[in-house]
């Protein structure tokens, strides 16, 4: 029987500062979805969406945050 160790080498270490930016950033998603979820029908016409299409993006996670705001 062999114990086998996970290697993390390749993983980067988290920071504080790293750490702090990413709660910044999914606090700031959370914001901004409340918001879009507060739009009346006219407004998100505006902007191209449908209720139904606001409905699922506030429903995102909160950690789900879009793939360019962590590069």
């Amino acid at each position: 029987m062999s114990i086998h160790a996970t290697d993390f080498s390749h993983h980067t270490p988290v920071t504080a500062k790293s750490f702090l930016t990413t709660v910044r950033m999914s606090l700031t998603a959370r914001r901004q979805r409340a918001a879009l979820a507060k739009l009346d029908d006219a407004a998100l016409a505006d902007i191209g969406l449908t209720r139904l299409q606001a409905n699922i993006e506030a429903k995102r996670p909160l950690w789900d945050v879009p793939a360019n705001w962590r590069s």
